[in-house]
């Protein structure tokens, strides 16, 4: 006779079911009953940039039958979506049209057969529950980057409106077919967004530059429990000295814009204090004007206090504060620049015409 003996029936039941995950409901629909009813889509998309705003109501009313578009106004890009195999009609269509109101396109990329979902296709309860779930899981999952998050975002408000943002594009590329959970999907691919604000802001090059050189640091103290030294670290990135102090230059740029605290700060609300003319030497005046020159370009690219934070005039110019410094007191030219930047000559030009404009200005309060 066995001393062991079978466990009650309603126990094992219990625990099976305990381990059982349930599934999530909102808005009254369990979530694959969700996604049923805005299964993820087929497209083709073009993406583009134009050297001015397009009047956007305009733009959307004379859009072929079926087409939609969108403008993300933080990065100034504005997508198209339209039938399969519609990619390269819209592309010529976009050119048209954006000349004929006198504006011309900037780096214009046709994307065919591209699987996306409209958010707002979901049934609005399903989606308002589902974005109150993910935001605060989002959040949660994201301390781990939040380091690098507050160089970009250092308002709380702001973060919370940039997840809700991440949980949106989530929605919109989540494909349920695949059998990966959402709640996976998000996780994975917020890690790549909270890169992509670096991309975004200071260039691609420069930002993946960064995040190799951090990476192979990090992994060097983690074998050795020790900063390596250069040599050292050009080995462990398979890289030569001079590639390695190259880089290093463009990832001490990169970190010298983003010191910039005066961007945020208002510069018109510092005080510089300046010699009298009449007794000071000559190269301190000269010093005391650079100095003033320099002020009122970093004055120049601070965000529009008018403007939303969203806009993209509401956000520091970093790209047109580069292009300006560098070419003027740098030694470089803007195609070494863009090479640096990953960016087009045309692109930096967008965003220089900007600092120029309000540089204009604040030269003339000088002068007076």
């Amino acid at each position: 006779m066995s001393d062991s003996l079978p466990l009650p029936s309603v126990l094992s039941s219990t625990a099976t079911d305990n381990r059982a995950r349930q599934p999530l409901v909102f808005g009254g629909l369990p979530e694959a009953d969700g996604w049923a009813l805005a299964p993820i889509t087929p497209r083709d998309r073009v993406h583009f940039r134009v050297d001015r705003e397009l009047p956007l109501a305009e733009f959307r009313d004379d859009l072929p039958d079926g087409v939609t578009a969108t403008f993300d106004q933080g990065d100034g890009l504005y997508r198209v979506d339209g039938a399969r195999g519609s990619a390269a009609v819209l592309a010529d269509w976009i050119r048209a049209w954006a000349a004929r109101h006198g504006s011309s396109t900037i780096g214009l990329r046709a994307e065919t057969d591209v699987r996306r979902r409209a958010p707002r296709d979901l049934p609005p309860a399903f989606l308002a529950d589902l974005c109150r779930h993910y935001g605060p899981v989002s959040l949660k999952r994201l301390q781990r980057n939040m380091s690098t998050i507050r160089l970009h975002l250092p308002d709380p408000d702001d973060l919370g409106q940039q997840v809700f943002e991440w949980v949106l594009k989530a929605v919109a590329q989540y494909d349920e077919t695949k059998g990966v959970p959402f709640g996976a999907f998000l996780a994975t691919q917020l890690s790549k967004w909270v890169h992509d604000l670096g991309r975004n802001a200071h260039g691609r090059t420069a930002a993946d530059t960064e995040h190799k050189q951090q990476k192979a640091i990090a992994a060097f103290i983690a074998e050795h429990q020790r900063r390596p030294s250069e040599k050292e670290l050009a080995a462990y990135m398979g890289q030569s000295v001079a590639t390695l102090r190259r880089n290093s230059q463009t990832v001490a740029t990169l970190n010298g814009l983003r010191n910039l605290q005066s961007l945020d700060g208002g510069p018109d609300g510092t005080e510089i204090l300046l010699p009298d003319s009449s007794e000071a030497p000559d190269e301190i005046m000269g010093e005391a004007e650079q100095t003033l020159l320099s002020h009122a370009l970093t004055a120049a690219c601070a965000p529009d206090p008018n403007a939303r934070p969203d806009q993209r005039a509401g956000q520091p110019n970093v790209l047109g504060w580069a292009t300006w410094y560098l070419t003027t007191w740098g030694g470089q030219t803007k195609t070494q620049l863009s090479q640096d930047l990953n960016t087009s000559v045309r692109n930096m030009n967008v965003y220089a015409d900007r600092v120029e404009q309000a540089l204009k200005s604040r030269l003339a309060e000088l002068a007076n």
